[in-house]
């Protein structure tokens, strides 16, 4: 097999996708902050929408992120010890619940970059605003990620698993 077959292959397993793009609502936010954090203090329109943008990326992908987790749930589930079980239902549980504040995120951010292309001068304002909510949702995101981080990796398990919850979640997978 070539690399390139055995990429293809792993391409088409929705829990190796959701390990591969897992970092971009958490770690693309955490790097939007600060470019919002930049523009405020640079004060400057162009910086400001670029950093939106940054925001707006970030927050839509939460979407693929859930979705492919979504779908390998059934096949981490098998992989997983019981600890790790009752993890993965508390982490898809998370995001169930939550997944909401991501897309709130993007759409503010698209607002933000309309309001400050129409009255420029609303730069600070529309960046203020996103900024907020968006350390708010990266603590969200971090909520989310930290129970999926226990799922597979013992070496990170200093505390007893969530208790098991029988109505926890619906999922498609």
């Amino acid at each position: 097999m070539n690399w390139f077959t055995v990429l293809r292959e792993h391409l088409q397993d929705p829990e190796y996708l959701h390990v591969l793009i897992n970092p971009l609502p958490v770690y693309g936010l955490a790097i939007a902050t600060l470019a919002l954090v930049l523009a405020l203090f640079l004060r400057n329109q162009r910086v400001t929408i670029a950093a939106l943008v940054l925001v707006f990326v970030s927050g839509l992908s939460a979407w693929p992120t859930y979705y492919y987790g979504e779908a390998g749930y059934d096949r981490v589930k098998a992989l997983s010890d019981p600890a790790g079980e009752q993890w993965l239902d508390e982490h898809m549980a998370r995001a169930e619940k939550l997944i909401w504040a991501f897309y709130v995120l993007a759409a503010v951010s698209v607002v933000g970059i309309g309001v400050i292309v129409k009255w420029p001068r609303t730069s600070p304002l529309a960046a203020a605003a996103t900024l907020a909510l968006a350390c708010a949702t990266l603590g969200i995101g971090g909520y989310i990620a930290y129970a999926g981080g226990h799922v597979r990796h013992r070496e990170f398990r200093f505390e007893p698993p969530p208790p098991v919850n029988e109505e926890h979640h619906q999922h498609d997978g």
